[in-house]
């Protein structure tokens, strides 16, 4: 049973959600810690206890409130109810803060981060669009909390702005009954059944995701489509066809004419790599010197001539079978 232990800033029971956490989960362990920021015992953990920490969760206050603009889907990168995850894909870019991020972390003062956005916008003439599942994943998210479906219906009475997220999960049937006002967009990450399978550890496979995606389009949601991490395993050719001949098939109707494309190649790091060395010591490696380069202090990306291909390999494929759907950004 999920989770094993919980660890908890007492000021967090003050609040609403914080006692609702406290009854749901009043047969698990509870530690009292300081600061969700800093918890040594769990800080000092050494990497293969990775998949342990996974089991944990760190319910606190959210006190940073800092707003980062952004250029490709949205406005501004908002912080919000959550960051980590429970699922283990090998390449996340938030392991890059391993002892802090590897768990779930939940933040109690929803009320507190929804009407900062909502006063924001209300400030500006025009929509502005906020990402609010950078740090996290608000589907899974939202099968302990409840937060996506209460910011939902919350932010659907308001008449300006936006709020869009990003998720690898299936479980929607919650979210297509809500009062949404047009104002939420929900984008799917999609990669090959394999590339789920060996790197993606702990999400949905690709079919429950792509049904997801087509139910909340029928809802009325907006809707975005994410092929990312791209992956250049030796076979990516004929997974990335599969994956975009899986896409044409399946996709409905309204999410072809409607959603956009965004893909991502995959970065990767030093830091990943140690973690999943000494984590997952039987999974595929996902760093490859011959076809990595550095890109900043332990940082590493695929070769230009290999991005190049892959990117021109891609907008051929989505061309051919795909050729109604527009592509935002590849980077």
């Amino acid at each position: 049973m999920f989770p094993d232990r919980i660890y908890y800033e007492p000021d967090s029971l003050d609040y609403e959600l914080g006692g609702l956490l406290k009854e749901k989960y009043k047969d698990i362990p509870w530690i009292p810690i300081e600061s969700h920021n800093k918890i040594d015992e769990l800080r000092t953990r050494p990497n293969k206890d990775f998949p342990s920490l996974k089991r944990l969760l760190v319910i606190g206050v959210r006190k940073t409130h800092h707003y980062v603009p952004n250029h490709k889907v949205s406005d501004f990168l908002v912080p919000y109810t959550s960051s980590g995850c429970t699922a283990m894909c090998h390449y996340c870019y938030l392991v890059c803060n391993y002892n802090k991020c590897a768990y779930l972390r939940l933040f109690v003062n929803r009320e507190q981060m929804l009407n900062k956005i909502i006063s924001h916008q209300a400030k500006s003439t025009r929509d502005f669009t906020y990402e609010i599942g950078s740090n996290s994943d608000l589907i899974l998210e939202n099968t302990i909390t409840g937060n996506l479906s209460w910011t939902i219906e919350q932010f659907g009475k308001t008449n300006k702005g936006f709020l869009t997220f990003p998720t690898k999960f299936n479980q929607v049937d919650t979210l297509l009954n809500l009062n949404h006002g047009g104002r939420i967009i929900m984008r799917m990450s999609v990669n090959p059944q394999s590339i789920i399978t060996r790197f993606e550890p702990g999400t949905s496979g690709l079919n429950a995701r792509i049904t997801a995606l087509n139910k909340m389009c029928d809802a009325g949601y907006r809707v975005g489509i994410l092929i990312a991490p791209v992956i250049l395993t030796d076979d990516w050719k004929p997974l990335y066809s599969e994956l975009i001949t899986a896409l044409s098939l399946q996709l409905s109707e309204k999410v072809k004419r409607t959603a956009l494309i965004e893909i991502i190649f995959m970065t990767y790091s030093f830091v990943h790599n140690a973690i999943n060395t000494e984590a997952f010591p039987d999974a595929d490696k996902l760093y490859d010197k011959e076809i990595m380069t550095g890109r900043g202090r332990g940082k590493y990306c695929y070769r230009n001539d290999l991005r190049e291909d892959g990117e021109l390999f891609l907008r051929q494929q989505l061309n051919e079978k795909l050729k109604e759907m527009t592509i935002l950004y590849i980077v």
